[in-house]
């Protein structure tokens, strides 16, 4: 459900503190796993930083895969609340839904990645078991599929920002307030 809040834009209504915290907390989850592998390249191959990168890249991602479950179950509970004018809302709805297609896919495309190419599956001192038997031909499919959401991942996440900026500065509908912790 969404309530659309056109008359009173002096109220402040806002996110429960569980839903901003999650928002800003898979932002710093989001922007470590793509750290991660970004940075991982500025190491030979083999090297123990190299592989310490690879690992946390694979931990921290699927920790964004657990978090956006608790996040989803969250909105569900939670009416969503929006100052926005009428047209924003449908394009809205469409980023949100690929940013939450986004944190679900990469993470279940990587572990079956790692799976394929039978590989432990590394979280936090525990090692998930594999989803799928070794297959060469799948690994390299998979990978591919992960490096080009990848790649989407950082448009999505770009315009998602771009959008709250426009409504902050352009619109002034009061959207990005809503999303920011309340101060006491």
């Amino acid at each position: 459900m969404i309530i659309y809040l056109s008359e009173s834009r002096h109220a402040r209504p806002a996110f429960g503190g569980l839903s901003i915290g999650l928002h800003w907390l898979m932002l710093l989850l989001l922007a470590a796993v793509y750290a991660c592998i970004e940075l991982r390249e500025f190491y030979p191959r083999g090297s123990d930083i190299r592989e310490g990168l690879k690992t946390w890249h694979f931990m921290l991602g699927l920790s964004v895969f657990v978090l956006v479950w608790i996040r989803l179950i969250a909105r569900w509970r939670t009416p969503l609340l929006s100052p926005s004018p009428g047209w924003t809302r449908w394009p809205a709805a469409v980023g949100h839904l690929a940013l939450y297609g986004l944190m679900i896919a990469m993470p279940l495309l990587g572990w079956l990645a790692l799976s394929a190419d039978g590989k432990d599956i590394p979280f936090f001192g525990l090692s998930l078991p594999p989803l799928v038997a070794p297959n060469e031909g799948l690994t390299e499919q998979l990978e591919e599929w992960h490096e080009t959401l990848g790649v989407a991942g950082y448009w999505l996440i770009g315009l998602h920002a771009a959008a709250a900026l426009i409504h902050q500065y352009v619109l002034k509908d009061g959207t990005l307030g809503l999303m920011l912790p309340r101060r006491r």
